[in-house]
């Protein structure tokens, strides 16, 4: 009895797999591959990228034919994938391109715009936080705030958050005595310490990273077609339910446009969606960017 196309991965190398999964995509999202696909991705030989199309036709015959004429593999009718593909990975790769991160080129695989990034974090500072962060090690900053100005801290990194506009390290900070997030780009100067974090600062102790907060958004009830916003956003049974750290839902909340007032009243094309409850963050701290949250004062994100 033959292997199952999942068991048959199994028992491939990693790099086998790989090059099978850009098989998988490139017919998946193209229509069809050929040998220099393989080759230029890969560096492989003609002879290596001729053996990677037949392992991938043996095991999905259904999903590819050749195309002698063109010498080139196309899509088969009951194509299947073989991988499951993430959509932010297809996304990022369809905008941006595969790339190794060695020559600094990358080229988007099909037309694609999209806005620009306006807030890009300096590669040797966001490097010294990824370190920290790896290491598990505390890193002497200086740090530019709105409300105070620069000031020199030592911070305990963990996390790193995107909130869609900018990079943000979620970390202790010892001059608060808080956990709290520091936006990449106003980071300046940071050392590593050869020292262990204590035990109040590592992130098991962050209440806001710990707590999960369940979400419920739904259409906008000022919307005049709701089914249009059910199909944009995927909703399954008229809403969008979803579990976010508690330190990330303001974030998520400001850059989806959320109508967070209890009785909905934020009016415009921008506000598509609705949080049902508005309960549901009480006690977020970062609830003070979400759009109609009833607040007195703004917090320095």
């Amino acid at each position: 009895m033959p292997s199952s196309p999942s068991k048959r991965l199994e028992d491939l190398s990693l790099l086998q797999r790989e090059r099978l999964a850009y098989i998988d995509f490139r017919l998946y999202f193209f229509g069809d591959i050929g040998r220099p696909d393989l080759i230029e991705r890969f560096r492989v030989a003609p002879a290596g990228a001729t053996r990677d199309l037949a392992l991938y036709r043996e095991i999905v015959p259904h999903n590819i034919t050749f195309d002698g004429s063109n010498k080139i593999y196309r899509i088969g009718q009951a194509f299947s994938p073989l991988f499951e593909h993430a959509s932010q990975r297809v996304l990022s790769a369809l905008a941006l391109g595969f790339g190794d991160g060695v020559s600094g080129l990358m080229q988007a695989l099909l037309p694609c715009e999209s806005p620009a990034a306006l807030s890009i974090p300096k590669m040797d500072i966001l490097a010294a936080i990824c370190r920290a962060i790896h290491a598990n090690r505390p890193v002497a900053i200086r740090y530019h705030s709105m409300s105070s100005g620069e000031s020199a801290r030592v911070i305990v990194p963990f996390a790193l958050i995107d909130t869609g506009l900018r990079w943000h390290v979620r970390a202790f900070d010892r001059k608060s005595g808080e956990f709290r997030d520091f936006v990449v780009t106003r980071i300046e100067a940071p050392i590593l310490l050869d020292e262990e974090p204590q035990a109040n600062e590592r992130q098991d102790n962050d209440n806001q990273w710990t707590r999960i907060v369940e979400l419920d958004l739904v259409p906008h009830p000022s919307v005049e077609r709701p089914d249009i916003i059910k199909m944009d956003y995927g909703m399954t049974d008229g809403s969008i339910r979803m579990r976010v750290r508690a330190a990330v839902v303001g974030y998520m909340l400001q850059r989806w446009r959320v109508d967070c007032s209890p009785d909905h009243c934020l009016r415009g094309p921008e506000y598509r969606l609705w949080l049902k409850d508005h309960l549901a963050i009480y006690g977020v701290k970062n609830a003070l960017l979400a759009p109609g949250y009833s607040a007195t004062k703004k917090a320095d994100y």
